[in-house]
C-alpha cells in the first residue's frame, strides 16, 4: 500500500489535497455552522475565520494538487527523468506535517500555527527544488509554460513567507500581500497556464480535431493583468481595476471561444475542463462591473461583495481542480476516462455551490443560511469524489503498468 502511494508524485499529492480539502471545508462548516446557527458557542480561535480560510485554502489545500499535476507533467514536457521519491515524498511529508499541525493549532494555539507555515514552508522549498532539477537538468527548448509555472510557485512561496510574517508581527500589510500574492501572483497564473498547454491538448484528443488553436497574446494577457490586478487591489485602488480586469476577461472569454466550448459537451470530462476555464471569464466580467459601479458613484459600496472572488475560487479553481484531478486519476491508474451519471451530478453540483456562494453576496439578508447551504453541498459533491477515488493512490495501476 505504501509503496503504490508514494510510487508516483500525483499518487501521494493527490491523497494530501483530498484530504486537506475534505478537512479545511469541514472546520469551515464547523465555523460556519458556530457563527449562524449557535452564535452562543462561537468559538475564539487564534486567527480571525477568514484568514484560517485563507490559508486552508491557499496554502494548505491547492499546493498539493498543483505540486501533484506538474511533478508528474514537468518531466514528460520537457522530455526529462522523472522526479524521484526521494524529492517528491519529503515535499509531500513536510506539507502534510504542516496541514495537519495547523489544525492542532486551532486548538492548541498560534504557536503551532506558525509552526505549519514553517513546515508547510519546507516541503514547499523541496517540491520547487525538484522542479527547478528537471529545468535545470533538460535541453533547451520551448519551456515558456513551465518557467511561468516556476515563477509562479516561487511567488506562492513568498506569499506564505508574507503570511508567516503577518502570524509574527500582526502587522495588517503583511496579510494583504499574502493574499494578492498567492490569488494574483500564484493562483491565477498558475490555472492560466495549466489550461493554455493542456486544455487545447485535451481538446484535440477528445473531439479529434487537430487544429485547436493555442494563440500566445491572451496567455500573456492573463499574465500580465492578473498581476495588475494584485497590485491595485493591494493600494485599495478597487475603482480601477476594470483597466486590468476587462482585458483578462477578454482574453480568457476569446480562449473559450477558440478552443470549442460548445463543441466540448460531446465529452463530459472535456466539458468540465471547458466550463471551469469559462468562469474566469464570467468571474473577471463580475469584477470589472464592480470596480465600474465605484469609479461611477465613489466610495466603498461593493454591490457584489465577494460574488466575483467565489466565482472564481468555486467556478473556476473548484471545478478546473476537479476536472484536472479526474483526468489525471483516470490516465495514472490504468481506467478508462469515462465518468458516469453520479460523476456527472457531482460536478453540476459543484456549479450549482458557485451559483449558491455568489447568491449570498447578492441576497446579504439570508447569506448565513446560504453559506451552510453551498458549503453542505459542496461536501456533499466532493465527499463522494474522494470516497470514489482515493484508493485509487494507494493501490496498484489497474492494468499492471508502473506509475
Amino acid at each position: 500500500m505504501f509503496k503504490s502511494l508514494v510510487a508516483a508524485p500525483h499518487r501521494v499529492m493527490f491523497f494530501g489535497g483530498a484530504v486537506q480539502t475534505l478537512l479545511a471545508m469541514l472546520w469551515w462548516l464547523f465555523d460556519l455552522s458556530t457563527r449562524y446557527l449557535f452564535p452562543a458557542q462561537t468559538l475564539a480561535w487564534p486567527l480571525f475565520p477568514t484568514a484560517l480560510h485563507i490559508w486552508l485554502m491557499l496554502f494548505g489545500m491547492l499546493p498539493f494538487f498543483f505540486f501533484g499535476f506538474l511533478m508528474t507533467t514537468f518531466p514528460r514536457w520537457m522530455a526529462g527523468h522523472e522526479i524521484p521519491a526521494s524529492r517528491h515524498v519529503p515535499a509531500f511529508a513536510f506539507m502534510f506535517f504542516g496541514a495537519m499541525l495547523f489544525y492542532a493549532g486551532l486548538f492548541a494555539g498560534a504557536a503551532l500555527l506558525v509552526l505549519a507555515s514553517t513546515s508547510m514552508l519546507v516541503g514547499w522549498a523541496i517540491g520547487l527544488y525538484a522542479l527547478w532539477r528537471v529545468l535545470r537538468d533538460t535541453r533547451p527548448g520551448n519551456k515558456h509554460h513551465t518557467v511561468v509555472l516556476f515563477i509562479a510557485f516561487c511567488s506562492g512561496w513568498l506569499a506564505l513567507v508574507s503570511f508567516l510574517m503577518w502570524q509574527l508581527n500582526n502587522e495588517h500589510d503583511w496579510l494583504q500581500f499574502a493574499l494578492r500574492a498567492a490569488l494574483w501572483g500564484f493562483v491565477l497564473p498558475v490555472f492560466a497556464t495549466v489550461a493554455h498547454r493542456m486544455i487545447p491538448f485535451f481538446t484535440s484528443s477528445a473531439l479529434q480535431q487537430q487544429d485547436v488553436p493555442r494563440p500566445i497574446w491572451p496567455w500573456w494577457t492573463m499574465l500580465a493583468m492578473s498581476l495588475a490586478h494584485g497590485v491595485l487591489e493591494f493600494f485599495n485602488l478597487s475603482a480601477w481595476l476594470w483597466l486590468a480586469d476587462l482585458p483578462l476577461a477578454f482574453a480568457s472569454l476569446r480562449l473559450s471561444w477558440l478552443w470549442g466550448f460548445r463543441r466540448s459537451f460531446s465529452n463530459p470530462l472535456l466539458a468540465v475542463l471547458h466550463v471551469g476555464f469559462a468562469w474566469l471569464g464570467i468571474a473577471m466580467l463580475l469584477y470589472s462591473a464592480q470596480s465600474l459601479w465605484l469609479l461611477m458613484h465613489g466610495g466603498t459600496n461593493f454591490i457584489l461583495g465577494l460574488a466575483p472572488l467565489h466565482a472564481l475560487t468555486i467556478g473556476c479553481y473548484a471545478t478546473l481542480i476537479i476536472g484536472m484531478g479526474t483526468r489525471v486519476t483516470l490516465g495514472h491508474s490504468g481506467l478508462p476516462f469515462t465518468i458516469d451519471t453520479p460523476l456527472k451530478l457531482m460536478f453540476a453540483g459543484i456549479q450549482l455551490t458557485a451559483l449558491l456562494r455568489i447568491a449570498a453576496d447578492l441576497l446579504p439578508a439570508q447569506s448565513g443560511w446560504i453559506y451552510l447551504a453551498a458549503t453542505l453541498l459542496w461536501l456533499a459533491c466532493f465527499g463522494p469524489w474522494v470516497w470514489r477515488y482515493l484508493p485509487a493512490y494507494w493501490r496498484p495501476r489497474a492494468d499492471g503498468q508502473p506509475g
